[in-house]
């Protein structure tokens, strides 16, 4: 069975060099991803120039996406390392601590002083730690710690329901947004947005840099989660990062919430990711637990284009192995997708002909039971909006344009395949490639295949014909 769902792999120390990247390449990942909270510009260069040797070699088509650190709101340090709390104890957060001791401990961020309030819960190092804020005096903030446990230096604090007026782009992702521009990568997430205005202004800077990667909304803060909406608008896709999101809105809340974002990006034909801690067993552990496979299938059922691998795969002692179990669930997660593509009709309406094109290619192959969906497009539009319904019809993505292909990556149920249009005669372009289809072992004579075009040939967005084709019984090209 072919594999819908896309699988993203964060490369790092354990997955850098040409033989690991290539057994990763071999295991299935789609996506790479770039996390600029750790490496230099010149480690993520060279990271993508292997990584795109080695899919070369492999025949295999791989995204890079850079992911932006964001404004990372951490305590300094101590001067002698970790601390031990006890609970009930008293314990400051001060702006202007140089090196922190049991008592108190700096912070990175200032503005704290001025986002919290008496009766405030602020989380450190992942809920691990959490204070309850007492009162703020100057550049203090009093607080008293809720259970015994150990403290150590730069944990991240979040602020309980939210409310940090910290901005999603600092100058750091600034000047990385330049970096990933000159990496000609093909996705950049932005970290901790909390509007539609965040995601702008990510985009225009991307595009002042000459890049016209596509974008995604990290939904990680309480503010995004009310402002949806707003964000799905300005964004490409979204990544549902369970890891901070968590921590704001509560551990239990996530499912649900998960479940909401997946179906209202779909709805929106935005594509999304799942991450966060989806095999986080297997950084010490050959196998996942029970509990891994089953959020990894959920997932999958739920309708999310990709699940991704963080320090899995980045800093692991079995990253091929956490790829390969990837593999195996999402396969299995799909053999039991119900499809149930009617039901999805009667509410939907096109206001594109390229669109209703794409919707009525996905209504014919379900019905008539065709062997795959063939989409010449020059951007990638009219594959995206047939995957945001599960046929359970495999969709290859025709392009002559690399950039589209490695777009199309990361889209659940596309398949990109690079072709020329050789000719500009429709028929011509249909044979081609169905020739194209045929090489790839995808499709074979007799086969029923639902096809479509736009013309005039080559202009991006103008997909206007549907057509069905019996393999094997097309006509020639011309002489």
């Amino acid at each position: 069975m072919q594999r819908a769902t896309k699988i993203v792999a964060t490369l790092g120390p354990a997955s850098s060099t040409p033989e690991r990247l290539a057994e990763l390449v071999a295991a299935g990942v789609d996506v790479v991803r770039l996390n600029f909270s750790h490496g230099t510009a010149a480690d993520h260069r060279q990271r993508v120039e292997v990584l795109r040797a080695v899919a070369h070699r492999a025949g295999r088509t791989v995204g890079v996406m850079a992911d932006l650190q964001g404004p990372k709101i951490r305590i300094g340090k101590f001067s002698a390392g970790p601390v031990t709390l006890k609970a009930g104890q008293h314990f400051i957060l001060d702006a202007t601590c140089t090196l922190g001791d049991a008592t108190r401990v700096g912070l990175d961020y200032p503005e704290l002083v001025e986002d919290v309030a008496a009766g405030d819960v602020l989380l450190l190092d992942d809920g691990r730690t959490v204070f309850d804020v007492e009162r703020i005096e100057g550049s203090e903030i009093h607080c008293r710690n809720r259970h015994d446990g150990e403290l150590s230096n730069n944990k991240g604090i979040n602020k309980q329901g939210g409310g940090l007026s910290a901005p999603a782009l600092t100058p750091k992702d600034m000047a990385d947004i330049l970096t990933a521009a000159a990496l000609n990568v093909d996705f950049v997430a932005v970290s901790f947005p909390k509007s539609g205005a965040d995601m702008r202004q990510a985009r225009q800077l991307l595009h002042e840099a000459g890049s016209d990667a596509l974008v995604i909304a990290k939904i990680e803060r309480v503010e995004a989660v009310a402002n949806l909406e707003d964000i799905l608008h300005a964004t490409d896709g979204v990544m549902v990062a369970r890891g901070d999101l968590a921590v704001e809105v509560g551990d239990a809340a996530v499912p649900a919430l998960q479940k909401r974002i997946i179906r209202e990006a779909r709805e929106h034909n935005r594509f999304v990711i799942t991450a966060t801690q989806m095999m986080e067993s297997m950084i010490a552990s050959p196998v996942p637990t029970r509990a891994e496979v089953s959020d990894v299938a959920n997932a999958v059922l739920d309708g999310t284009d990709a699940v991704m691998l963080s320090a899995e795969t980045a800093s692991g002692a079995y990253p091929v192995a956490a790829v390969e179990a990837m593999v195996r669930v999402c396969v299995e997660a799909e053999k039991s997708h119900e499809i149930k593509l009617d039901t999805h009709f009667l509410d939907l309406t096109f206001g594109r002909i390229d669109q209703s094109i794409a919707m009525a290619a996905l209504f014919t192959a379900v019905h008539l039971k065709v062997k795959a969906i063939a989409a010449l497009t020059e951007s990638g539009s009219t594959t995206l909006w047939m995957s945001r319904l599960n046929s359970g019809v495999p969709i290859y993505a025709l392009t002559p344009r690399v950039r589209t292909r490695y777009r199309v990556s990361i889209f659940r149920d596309v398949y990109p395949l690079l072709t020329e249009y050789i000719a500009l005669d429709r028929d011509e372009l249909l044979w081609q490639a169905e020739e194209t289809l045929i090489a790839a072992g995808v499709v074979e004579a007799g086969d029923l295949i639902a096809m479509t075009i736009g013309e005039p040939i080559g202009n991006a967005g103008g997909t206007n014909t549907l057509k069905l084709v019996k393999v094997g019984e097309h006509r020639q090209p011309k002489s």
